[in-house]
């Protein structure tokens, strides 16, 4: 029976997709699934929600076990697998809040604030120290263990990790899975499954920064169009009004001038490319 550990379990809509599809992985159904978090509250809403989804889904073939709090921690993470990391140190607020507001004092502008920048720094340091933390332990109770750390800033994070500890580390993101589909709609395409069963692509680059190298469909190579349809795209949205303006504009002009499609959303590649940021 694997074990998987949930760091940050309280976060439950996380916590319901990543073990849900767990849930519906044949090799992982019947796991051990260690939610752990420092939250009573939320760790129980999603212990409800998962015991819901394991009767339903997985005719109860998980193991469901919770652990609050630090002296629960290395119960948690014993003999475990994996471990999914998902925490937000010091939470939206006050800190994600924080890391806005004082920045904004000083004529700075982010957009999310949780990869690069002066946000994304400060998240950082407030939060390699727990991560750090979790690492001993896992050195101790689970040294085999692989550390998928879904939490931000990634790459400063994952960093941390492979520099700082022994712990087996990567760094994930869903993105990546969704990139497909976002161009797609953007583009106001046939993104049905059906087509995108028949659609093959390849992505590659670091988090919040990853480049669509390759797409194909049956093998054609759907750039050329993918292209055409951009341009196009953008001449209409520059002509709307502000209210109807498209959330993947940026995306789109990316691949205009750099000829391919970027995984994140214009709000992180903004922050990547500050001259998309305006005072209005």
């Amino acid at each position: 029976m694997p074990k998987i550990t949930f760091m940050g379990a309280g976060s439950t809509v996380f916590v319901r997709h990543i073990i849900g599809d767990c849930m519906l992985t044949d090799s992982l159904k019947d796991s051990h699934v260690a939610l752990y978090d420092i939250s009573a509250e939320r760790l129980k809403e999603s212990e409800f929600i998962l015991n819901a989804m394991n009767e339903q889904l997985n005719g109860g073939k998980l193991k469901i076990t919770t652990h609050l709090g630090p002296r629960n921690r290395k119960a948690a993470l014993r003999g475990a697998d994996f471990v999914v990391n998902a925490i937000q140190v010091g939470g939206y607020e006050p800190s994600t809040v924080i890391d806005f507001e004082i920045p904004k004092k000083y004529g700075l502008r982010q957009t999310i604030a949780d990869t690069l920048g002066i946000g994304g720094i400060f998240r950082a340091l407030r939060t390699i120290p727990v991560m750090q933390d979790f690492a001993r332990d896992i050195e101790e109770v689970a040294p085999e263990a692989w550390f998928l750390n879904y939490t931000n800033p990634m790459a400063m994070l994952t960093g941390a990790m492979l520099r700082g500890t022994g712990v087996k580390t990567v760094g994930l993101c869903h993105s990546v899975q969704v990139c497909v589909k976002s161009l797609l709609e953007s583009l106001d395409m046939d993104a049905s499954p059906e087509r995108l069963a028949r659609i093959r692509s390849r992505i590659a680059g670091i988090n919040h920064m990853a480049w669509l190298l390759e797409i194909t469909e049956n093998g054609k190579d759907l750039y050329p169009e993918l292209r055409k349809a951009g341009e196009r795209k953008i001449k209409t949205w520059l002509r709307a009004k502000k209210e109807d303006k498209h959330r993947n504009m940026i995306r789109v002009a990316m691949m205009k001038h750099f000829g391919y499609y970027v995984t994140e959303s214009s709000e992180h590649n903004a922050e990547y490319a500050p001259f998309w940021i305006k005072k209005n």
